[in-house]
Order: C-alpha cells, then sequence, then structure tokens
C-alpha cells in the first residue's frame, strides 16, 4: 500500500473516532506507512492527558478539516499544521503552505469555493518565514502564482535553492500593505524572533493576526522553545502581536485557532518559566557535580544544569498540566533554552572574575 493511501486511511479512521490531532510531517510520512513489524510501546512514558481545552476540530476523511473564520477568510489543518486563505473577486491568497497539509490546501480551497462559484486559482502566496515545513508546500501551486515575504526570506529561499518553496518575488524590509482583490492584508517585520525573517501577517477587515511558531494556543511551545533562533526577540513578540486588534490568532500549529486569552497564558508561562530559572541558578550548588566528575568539565557541567532545570521545571509543569498541553513533555527541554539565553544573551550569573 503506498504511503499517502495508508495515511489518509489511518487519518480518515482517526477523525470518525476522536479529535485528537494527526500526526505531523515528518513522522505522517514514515510512521503511518504500514509497518513491516508491530511496534512495542511497553516502554515508553505516559504523560498527562491533552487538555479539551487544546483539542481543535475533527477532521474529514481526507485529513484535513476547513473552516471559515470571518467573512471570506478560512483556515485549514491536519491537526498539528495550519494555513489559511482568502477568498477574492481575482483569486485566492493562501497564508503558508505546510507540506504536512501538502494536496489538502486546494481541496480545502476547492470546498470552499465550489458551492459559491468563485476562483479556486492561488494567485497569491504570503510566507510567514522560510522554514520548509510552512513554507515546503508552495511548489505545488505552480509558477504563475506571485509569492510575496520578506527580503530576507527571499535571500534564506534563494540560499536554500528548494523547488518545493521557490522564492518570493515580492519582498519588503519593515511594512507592506497589500490590496488584492478588494481585500487588505498589513505585513511587518518587527525584528527577529522564531527566525530572522518571521512576520506578523494582519488582517484587519477579518480581525485575524497570523504569528507562527511563537505561541502556540493551547500548548506549551514545541522542544527548545520551537527550535528557536533569537530567544529575547520571541519573548517580546507575543506583547507586540497583542498591540494589534485582533480576535483570531493564527500561530501556524496544534488543530485549532487562538485567541488574545491564549497569549497571555503563553506569556505567563515563560514569565514564570523564568522566574523559577532564576530561582534554580542561584540556590542549586555546584559543587558538589565538580567534585565528583574532576577534569570531566562537561559532565560536571551537564550533570549540574541537569538539576538546575529539573528544578525550575517542576512547579511550571505541576501549574500548567491541564491548562497546556505537554506542559510535562517540553518544558525541560523549554527551560534548557531559556536558561542559556538567560545567561548568555541578557547576562544573568555572568560576574566577572575578580
Amino acid at each position: 500500500m503506498a504511503a499517502h493511501t495508508s495515511r489518509r486511511s489511518l487519518l480518515a479512521r482517526a477523525a470518525a473516532l476522536t479529535a485528537v490531532p494527526a500526526i505531523g510531517s515528518v513522522v505522517a510520512d514514515t510512521a503511518l506507512a504500514a509497518p513491516a513489524h508491530a511496534a512495542d510501546t511497553t516502554g515508553l512514558p505516559d504523560f498527562a492527558p491533552v487538555p479539551q481545552s487544546s483539542l481543535g476540530p475533527a477532521l474529514n476523511s481526507q485529513g484535513y478539516y476547513v473552516g471559515r473564520i470571518k467573512r471570506n477568510l478560512y483556515w485549514v489543518t491536519d491537526g498539528t499544521y495550519v494555513s489559511a486563505f482568502l477568498t477574492t473577486r481575482d483569486g485566492v491568497v493562501l497564508l503558508d503552505a505546510p507540506p504536512s497539509i501538502g494536496h489538502n490546501i486546494q481541496r480545502a480551497i476547492d470546498d470552499v469555493t465550489r458551492p459559491s462559484g468563485l476562483s479556486n486559482k492561488v494567485t497569491h502566496l504570503i510566507y510567514s518565514h522560510h522554514h520548509s515545513d510552512h513554507a515546503g508546500g508552495s511548489g505545488i501551486f505552480g509558477r504563475n502564482v506571485t509569492r510575496i515575504g520578506h527580503s530576507e526570506t527571499r535571500r534564506l529561499l534563494v540560499r536554500d535553492n528548494d523547488p518545493n518553496k521557490p522564492a518570493p518575488e515580492e519582498t519588503f524590509e519593515d511594512h507592506r500593505v497589500l490590496h488584492i482583490g478588494g481585500e487588505r492584508i498589513e505585513l511587518a517585520w518587527q525584528g527577529a524572533n522564531h527566525t530572522p525573517d518571521n512576520i506578523y501577517i494582519h488582517l484587519p477587515a477579518h480581525d485575524t493576526l497570523m504569528l507562527v511558531d511563537v505561541a502556540l494556543p493551547g500548548w506549551v511551545p514545541f522542544a527548545n522553545l520551537n527550535i528557536n533562533e533569537d530567544i529575547p526577540g520571541s519573548l517580546q513578540a507575543p506583547a507586540k502581536a497583542l498591540k494589534y486588534p485582533w480576535t483570531t490568532f493564527i500561530g501556524g500549529h496544534l488543530g485549532r485557532l487562538g485567541t488574545r486569552h491564549d497569549l497571555r497564558i503563553h506569556i505567563d508561562y515563560m514569565d514564570d518559566l523564568e522566574t523559577e530559572i532564576r530561582t534554580a541558578l542561584t540556590t542549586v550548588d555546584a559543587t558538589p557535580y565538580f567534585v565528583k566528575y574532576g577534569n570531566n568539565t562537561w559532565a560536571a557541567v551537564k550533570t549540574y544544569l541537569d538539576e538546575v532545570i529539573a528544578v525550575a521545571a517542576r512547579p511550571v509543569v505541576r501549574k500548567y498540566t491541564g491548562v497546556l498541553a505537554a506542559a510535562d513533555v517540553f518544558t525541560e527541554s523549554n527551560a534548557f533554552m531559556l536558561m542559556e539565553s538567560m545567561r548568555l544573551d541578557s547576562g544573568f550569573g555572568m560576574t566577572v572574575h575578580d
């Protein structure tokens, strides 16, 4: 059986039974293919249940969900990634093209446009940033699409030279307002955050803001703070996002839309994690680790920092379990990245030797 057929049939069964998100991009193309041997799961750890409030809508038989945000703005998800599109009098404006959703993006567009007789052709594609997991389905829509992104997005995609994510022809530096098919779309770059090129996409007539891979509605960040490239920038980004007028937030992941409350919970989570890291760095004694491991500096540093992270993460996991999904899965990983940013970017604990 072909991998994509197997994936579709499995997602169909899952959609009929539950609204639990589908497995994401890389895993979907490998683990969902028919296995040669049944996996032994007896030794895998148990984690806290996912709060119902963190889950999105059930997927259809082809493994996606499409829904209206407001007026002619729609979103589509496979339970792990989220894209959005505007139907206009001149065609469709697509916001990101995650490869895990792939051709289901066009199917979702067809679902919306066919009953109304609108054009189903994607005429414009806006990149939130250059990462393949959000841009790697762009090639599906061919060459006759106007691709738009930050100037750094163009530089990085030219570097990557990947036909699945062609570089944008139209770019901007700080701000750009698009008028397409009678719709207004505001693009802004406000400094590096998740990546050097990650932008804010504001649709004022639809009360919606898209900012990808910074805050994930209903969930803690993915490992290492979403594989973050600029942690101080990402810490500031949610507050910048809240300065826009909007009611619906598109975070790019995990099967549901967000609210202003979701961003405030994310800010609280990060603030609490920073507070606990500061406490742990000033209270956990490093001496026993260096005594035990002697001149094996990395062993001493590793075991000391492991303890700092465990001490810092414990109360945060306890507080957010049942509030944010996967608080017990990735909080230690997130604590490590935040701790290193506090030390290296902010200089916390970096005293000058006498």
